[in-house]
């Protein structure tokens, strides 16, 4: 596909990315890596069917092989009975995130839906976590909360909740909000961050990647505020490199402290569109907002001086593949303002695959083979 240009649009680059070019061969819901692309500013795309991948078995970067997790001494700390953990586990001595995970309190929320998801305070001693990894184009991530209300189908970051020894299936149903969120990145940025990174050979800032493995403007944001306040802290910083990648329109509620942080630092915001066809999205994407709506999130993130690009990933064979389909959500993002778009194939971890293949057999029964 060519790029698109248009006399009354920005510079808008459209690219495709092969299944080889990306990591284990595509893709989180977790969103997919991909290499930072030459334009405005010269963005780094971030993950996009959820989640960021790594070489590192850790609870932000996905590891190589389902081997490297899950192999921890549980000699001491608290028992999980939970009928949603996995067989045999449900009375292992629990360690680390997993621990935390057991022992988190309730969290407070005025929703009151029946089904709404259960929300719980994660305690943690860090906000801003390491992705060490050629693979992707960032070296760290922020991950305002554990686990997404969104329930894409086909969501790659399902993994992260089996490092609470929790079913990947209880992604949309357990969300963990992580404490103290605005004093721990002060700290982390402090100690940790980079203003030259040695991949960059010293010249350019370390990369910092919001929401790579959760969406940090999925429903949980509204009460909690998890990613505002790691956006007014980011914003009284200079210097920084920074990426949002987003499936909400709730994004714009945060301008005001977007433009602050643009203006001091480099920030790229991309927005996930997967189809413009809303019922198609409803099924793919069941408590996401509309594709129209995520599209409208562009243009007034674009009218307001925001460097903003459009993720159609994953692409879903034989469902969001079809003869125009890309073709319209790049229309779409073009005619709203996106500086530039980008796609990847569907990609499954063992985890997303249980959830993701029973959908295909019900929903798309000529594809289940």
């Amino acid at each position: 596909m060519s790029p698109v240009h248009s006399p009354s649009a920005p510079s808008f680059r459209i690219r495709r990315r092969h299944a080889s070019q990306t990591t284990a061969g595509l893709f989180p819901e977790c969103p997919d890596a991909i290499s930072p692309m030459k334009q405005v500013r010269d963005p780094a795309p971030v993950a996009d069917q959820r989640g960021s991948n790594s070489n590192q078995a850790t609870a932000d970067c996905p590891p190589a092989s389902r081997t490297q997790h899950g192999t921890q001494s549980r000699e001491t700390g608290p028992i999980r009975i939970d009928a949603a953990s996995p067989p045999g586990r449900a009375h292992a001595r629990l360690v680390g995130i997993a621990r935390l995970a057991a022992s988190s309190p309730p969290a407070e929320t005025q929703r009151k839906s029946a089904e709404r998801p259960e929300y719980f305070l994660l305690p943690v001693k860090s906000i801003l976590n390491r992705c060490d990894s050629n693979r992707v184009p960032f070296e760290w991530t922020i991950n305002p909360y554990r686990g997404c209300e969104f329930a894409c189908k086909y969501c790659y970051a399902r993994y992260t909740h089996e490092y609470m020894e929790l079913d990947g299936s209880e992604f949309e149903k357990k969300i963990y909000v992580k404490k103290d969120a605005a004093p721990l990145l002060a700290h982390d940025i402090s100690r940790k961050y980079s203003y030259a990174s040695e991949r960059s050979g010293g010249e350019k800032p370390d990369h910092i990647a919001i929401g790579p493995a959760t969406d940090p403007y999925q429903p949980a944001e509204r009460e909690h505020g998890v990613t505002r306040a790691c956006l007014e802290e980011l914003a009284k910083r200079e210097g920084l490199s920074v990426s949002i990648i987003t499936k909400s329109n709730q994004i714009v509620r945060d301008i005001d402290v977007l433009t602050k942080i643009a203006a001091r630092s480099s920030l790229q915001i991309d927005i996930t569109v997967t189809t413009m066809r809303p019922r198609l999205a409803r099924l793919l994407e069941p408590r996401a907002p509309r594709p129209d709506l995520r599209i409208a999130a562009v243009k007034e993130l674009h009218e307001a001086g925001l460097a903003v690009g459009v993720s159609a990933s994953p692409l879903v064979p034989g469902i969001t593949d079809g003869e125009g389909e890309l073709e319209a959500v790049a229309a779409a993002a073009r005619e709203a303002g996106a500086q530039w778009f980008f796609s990847g194939v569907l990609f499954l971890m063992p985890s997303s695959a249980k959830q993701f293949l029973p959908f295909v057999r019900e929903k798309f029964p000529r594809l289940a083979k």
